[in-house]
């Protein structure tokens, strides 16, 4: 069917906006095969779409046909695993698993996500401090290819090309590029590539047992300095699943939402800890935490505890609120949202943090909200654009706090992929010769280079 130019499905997240010729939604994978080799004769291009919650443009097609693979949305629940069409929200996912006392560990903060989507940018989110990302909990695979050939990947199964060996840097999180490993699974070739050498039509995602119990707590400080030595002090703690920031700057964004809000807190630490089902157990949490508060100088009676699933999923919308905020103000001013989305290793998490303060206070002065997955030395720097000029300059500041993730050691990307907005990022973390590998990988398998066109690569 043609797509009127306001479509929903010609932008994502970040109000990012593109054009297609046509839409597809095959409801099988032999559709989805008729559809590649209909396109590989024609020369068409094909974007492919998961729920269009991604923020780099991976998804918004620059012509030719957008194919959106919503309803391959069956879900299989097994023990220890589900397959998974590519179509399945995280939601339908993790309520599918919950009868059999399952979960899906990674925890991108939209639930509206496709599992396809979250395979394509190797996506995380705010548990991966300890479950890490989308690449660990993928167990096989099913993807057409421009060709329309099917690959059926399982993990543990190699490549049957040589695939050359790309350096990487030591983050906890890294989605950059192409995952090129010495001696890797042919399927982590596809996890992470941003829908640019073939479709994924089915997942097989890993599945753990529910954790007996939770003891999930925002705790607030009256300076970043407290808050950030809180951080350090406990990332070890056994169980933690979970410790995200928030700086003051977010806090404001969300005061009238959540009043509770202490009047004081100028940043706070969203931390939950996996622990037994007993009373006994919970009542040592909350003992070693107001200790821990205590120790901290954290605002121990401003604090927030969970002690039902209600206030859990209380706290899952406070976090959730901060990025919906920042992508609804852009939207109301007619603006692509600006977020960073780069990663350090862990002993430079200080100073990337650092870097990000001394230059917003110079050049953009409370007008950024910083907030995310400060256990993986992984946070995000919102710009908080009031018109287009300053939309240029947060763009410009992005390349260079790119660099400066680059120089510490990091990553370009962490969780979000480059898609199309953040391609010329690329180039910083890699050599012209390591991307000219990754796009020897490319014209193997998508010759005419038909598949997600734009995306990792300028045309």
């Amino acid at each position: 069917m043609p797509l009127d130019p306001d479509s929903p499905y010609l932008a994502d997240a970040s109000s990012y906006r593109g054009r297609a010729d046509e839409l597809l939604l095959p409801e099988n994978e032999a559709a989805v095969v008729e559809i590649m080799r209909r396109a590989s004769a024609a020369g068409m291009p094909v974007t492919l779409s998961g729920g269009g919650s991604g923020l780099t443009g991976g998804r918004v097609p620059d012509g030719g046909w957008l194919v959106s693979l919503e309803k391959l949305n069956s879900i299989q629940v097994h023990q220890g695993y589900a397959v998974c069409g590519a179509g399945a929200t995280l939601t339908a996912i993790q309520a599918a698993a919950a009868p059999s006392k399952q979960f899906y560990g990674p925890d991108p903060t939209e639930y509206s996500a496709a599992i396809g989507g979250t395979v394509a940018t190797n996506a995380s989110g705010s548990r991966s401090f300890l479950y890490r990302d989308t690449r660990r909990h993928i167990r096989a695979l099913r993807v057409v290819l421009a060709n329309g050939e099917v690959l059926s990947l399982r993990r543990g199964e190699k490549p049957h090309f040589p695939i050359p060996a790309i350096p990487a840097p030591d983050v906890r999180k890294n989605t950059a590029g192409y995952f090129m490993r010495e001696g890797m699974d042919f399927i982590d070739l596809f996890i992470g590539s941003e829908g640019t050498l073939g479709a994924v039509t089915e997942v097989e995602v890993a599945l753990l047992p529910l954790p007996e119990g939770l003891f999930t707590g925002v705790v607030f400080f009256e300076s970043d300095e407290a808050a950030l030595d809180a951080v350090d002090t406990w990332r070890p703690i056994p169980g933690l699943r979970m410790l995200e920031y928030i700086d003051a700057s977010s806090l404001d964004l969300v005061r009238l939402r959540f009043p509770a809000i202490p009047p004081a807190a100028r940043a706070a630490i969203l931390t939950e800890q996996e622990i037994g089902g007993s009373d006994a157990a919970t009542e040592e949490a909350a003992d070693a935490w107001i200790s821990r508060m205590k120790a901290s100088a954290a605002l121990a009676e401003g604090s927030w505890f969970a002690t039902s699933a209600a206030d859990r999923e209380r706290f899952r919308q406070f976090r959730h609120a901060l990025p919906e905020v920042v992508n609804e103000m852009a939207r109301r001013r007619g603006l692509t949202t600006v977020g960073t989305d780069f990663s350090v290793p862990v002993a430079k998490s200080r100073e990337m943090l650092r870097f990000y303060r001394e230059t917003l206070d110079r050049e953009f002065p409370g007008q950024c909200a910083i907030f995310g997955h400060i256990g993986d030395a992984h946070v995000h720097a919102n710009f908080l654009c009031a018109d287009d000029e300053q939309w240029q300059t947060a763009v410009r500041l992005m390349t260079t706090f790119a660099a400066k993730a680059v120089e510490l050691g990091g990553s370009v990307s962490a969780e979000h992929g480059l898609g199309k907005r953040k391609r010329h990022l690329l180039p910083l973390q890699f050599s012209s010769a390591e991307i000219e590998t990754m796009k020897s990988m490319k014209r193997r398998l998508d010759p005419q280079w038909l598949i997600g066109r734009g995306n990792l690569f300028p045309i």
